[in-house]
């Protein structure tokens, strides 16, 4: 049976979204260490209407990060389909990678939101607060289901509290990024 195309966001308004989000929970991903912790997402607008991406997470103590730009999809859609473009390896950027997402949901004070792409092998719930309350977390585990997610992989991403502030040591050679490729 096809699955049916998911329902975005339309009129998402970047500037409200802008700022940093943690990540409360998400699959899987062999783009980022599998003990991580205290994950989070900081988008700030460019004058071009692009967005700057830093994604960053601690192992081991340690701050491992990845900078990219997002932009909208379909410039012309009010839908929320955003294109997300890495350049990887972090330490020698010369490849890029380019990723959908999607925000499927965010609520009316963008405190928490629910993002995917259409193969839906990525997902994540992201809050403004290090924590969300159970009953949101589940509002929006269901919402994932209900776009046709099997969430029997969804994690949730350990965060402290408090979170970490300001950029902690830095992981210079990126071996966290290695290591996320080989599975560890």
């Amino acid at each position: 049976m096809a699955k049916k195309e998911m329902e975005v966001v339309k009129d998402l308004d970047l500037k409200r979204y802008m700022g940093r989000w943690y990540e409360i929970a998400s699959f899987p991903s062999r783009f980022q260490p599998k003990n991580g912790i205290n994950t989070r997402a900081t988008y700030t607008l460019n004058d071009d209407g692009t967005v700057h991406v830093l994604n960053e997470t601690w192992t081991d103590g340690k701050r491992g990060y990845i900078e990219g730009t997002a932009y909208k999809a379909d410039p012309s859609s009010d839908e929320a389909k955003l294109k997300v473009k890495f350049y990887v390896p972090p330490f020698l950027p010369i490849v890029p990678v380019v990723g959908d997402y999607w925000v499927l949901y965010i609520d009316d004070d963008y405190h928490h939101a629910l993002i995917g792409q259409p193969s839906r092998n990525y997902l994540w719930i992201l809050c403004r607060d290090n924590h969300l309350d159970e009953k949101t977390y589940n509002q929006l585990v269901q919402k994932a289901i209900d776009e046709g997610y099997d969430v029997s992989t969804l994690h949730k991403t350990p965060q402290t509290n408090p979170p970490p502030e300001g950029e902690g040591p830095k992981d210079t050679k990126g071996i966290w990024w290695i290591k996320s490729i080989l599975g560890k």
